[in-house]
Order: structure tokens, then sequence, then C-alpha cells
């Protein structure tokens, strides 16, 4: 149910500040998205998505893939974040859109508790609001689009990487943003399941990059000098990712350090190619997009979610948890040199 290389006829990658996709369906007064006008006129639902932060090859097929759901559901999508990953100006950015009155606000909150004020100031003024990509637990949000599971991500990395590593041997994780709850979540999920199923494997370190790819890459360095005998690194994050192979293919250890990440197909494409990079764990992003558009709409029409939804033909059977209120994309993709290809982002 991959939605690749079909999604860009609607429009290549943005890579503005912002976006406005005009489309015809209308404000359902009885949906509960009397929040104010939003930006294109009173007639036309608005779905706004402020991600981590903008310009970036993920966030980047996040809003193609949102882009594409509002020429075909006839929606206005708007996206800004910041341009780099900060809280505060992320929090300027939410009520700038509070101030416009959107009918749904979605976010990929860098700090999900100093978000969570702000969503509640957004419901307050009665827009519909969610998180996708990266939740906020402890605030008001309706629903989050998650990407795949917890348990499926930290496991997917944990054995692309061990069975690379032979299934023994020390690595350690760069990982991005201190307080991101869905990297902190997989963290969680490698260090246990790493001690149950590869009791011969230790991860003998975390640190943090924020989302600087430079930063990942000497930080990387700066652990295999501290620990000599590290076989195996993890870039927990998009820019981790290809920063952690980077630093492996400088130091001409490919085939001695091995490493894999949650990296975009086309920026990891180079590393799988040259084997300093073993295989990136990630989902379909632009899908991840479109799934953010179309539960944004379904917010402010005030259409519940059923246990599995029919989004579209690509996305058939898209499930719903009513307890946590988790709408889940699917499982994770293992990206190898055999279908690197297959995605244009």
């Amino acid at each position: 149910m991959l939605i690749r290389k079909k999604l860009l006829v609607f429009g290549a990658l943005a890579l503005t500040a912002a976006l406005a996709t005009t489309g015809c369906t209308s404000r359902d007064s009885g949906g509960g998205s009397d929040g104010g006008g939003g930006g294109g006129g009173d007639d036309q639902i608005s779905v706004a998505f402020v991600p981590k932060l903008q310009g970036i090859p993920y966030f980047e097929a996040m809003n193609a893939g949102g882009k594409a759901a509002a020429e075909e559901l006839g929606i206005e999508w708007l996206y800004q974040g910041p341009t780099t990953a900060d809280a505060a100006a992320q929090a300027d950015i939410v009520r700038s859109f509070i101030q416009q009155g959107v009918d749904a606000l979605i976010v990929a909150p860098n700090d999900p508790d100093s978000m969570a004020p702000l969503l509640q100031e957004a419901a307050d003024a009665g827009i519909k609001v969610a998180t996708s990509d990266t939740d906020a637990p402890n605030s008001v949000r309706e629903v989050f689009v998650n990407q795949a599971s917890v348990d499926g991500i930290g496991e997917g990395l944990t054995d692309a990487l061990l069975e690379a590593m032979g299934g023994s041997g020390k690595y350690a994780i760069v990982s991005c943003g201190e307080t991101a709850a869905n990297l902190n979540a997989w963290i969680d999920v490698q260090k246990a399941y790493t001690a149950e199923k590869y009791p011969d494997a230790e991860i003998v370190d975390t640190v943090y990059a924020g989302e600087d790819q430079a930063a990942a890459t000497s930080m990387a360095t700066d652990l295999m000098n501290a620990h000599p005998d590290l076989t195996g690194l993890v870039g927990e994050c998009t820019s981790s990712a290809p920063g952690v192979a980077q630093a492996v293919s400088d130091a001409g250890k490919v085939g001695t350090v091995f490493t894999v990440g949650l990296g975009t197909p086309q920026s990891m494409k180079p590393y799988l190619e040259d084997g300093s990079s073993s295989a990136s764990i990630l989902w379909d992003v632009e899908a991840l997009g479109y799934l953010t558009a179309w539960v944004g709409l379904q917010l402010a029409e005030g259409t519940e979610l059923e246990a599995t939804n029919n989004v579209s033909d690509d996305l058939p059977e898209v499930t719903y948890d009513a307890d946590s209120k988790v709408l889940l994309l699917g499982p994770p993709l293992k990206i190898t040199t055999e279908n690197v290809d297959d995605f244009d982002y």
C-alpha cells in the first residue's frame, strides 16, 4: 500500500515555508469546525500541519503527501514549520494558525509537554487538534497519526543492525531531540529487545544530535574513538541516519562498523550502495502525509473513525484504536538497495 511516485502527479516536493492547496470541500457546520475562517475562504475546510522543521526530505515528503490528499479531497492544506528543530519557534507558528482560525491543526511537536497548552488553546478556540509523526500523549489531541508501532520500529532497527553485526557486539545510538516522544519510545524498545533477544550485544551509549546531520557525523566519530571495539551505530532519525553512515565512511570502517537508521530512501541510497549503511527502517512518508491530511478532514467534518478505515486505494485498511486514539499507518518498511529506488524522496 505504498504511495510512491504516483503522488507526485500532483506536484514535486515543495520546499516553501507554507503551501495552500485549494479545493471545494465545505465546512460542516455541525462538525465542530466553528473555530474560525481558515486561510482559504468561508466555504473551504483548512487543515494546517506544523512539522518539527521544514526543508528536510522527510517532512517535505509528508508535505507532498498532504498536498496530494488535498487535491483529491478538495481541502486547503497549509504547511509551515520552523527552520530549525526549535520548540519555541514551532510554538509561534502554531499560535499563528490558531489566530487564523484553521479548521484542523495537526502538529509533530518538538517538545510534547510544552506543546500541550497550545493544543488546549486551539481546542478552546473550536479548532480540531491532532498530532502526526510525533505524539503529545498528555494533551487534548483527538487523534495521533502514527507511522508504525513503537515495537515494530524499535525491533526492526535492532534486528537489522544485529543481523549485520552477526548477533553480537557493542553499538551506540545517535538520536535527535532529547524530548522527542517517538524517538525515546523506540530507544526504550531497542534497549529491552536487545537485552532479551541478543544477550551477546550491548548498547554502550545514547547521544543526541538534534536534527543536525553534521552534528550526528561528529558524534558518531567521537563514539567510535571512545569505544574502539564498537561495531554498530543506529541513526535514530532522518538526519542522524545518514550522519552515522557518513562517519563510518569517513573513518574507513565500512564492513567493520555497521549502521542502520531511520533515513529517507534517497538520502540513504549512496550509503546503502557503498555499504556504510546496512538498511533503513522507515515507512511510506508520503502516505503518512496523505493520512494526516485525510484525518484532518474527518475531524473537521465530525466524522467518527472506524476500527478499519478505507482511506484511499493505496490505504484501504488503516486501523484505529479508539482507546488510545491512535490511527496507525501500518508496519515499518526495511529499505535496502533492492527497493530504495521505489521512492522518489
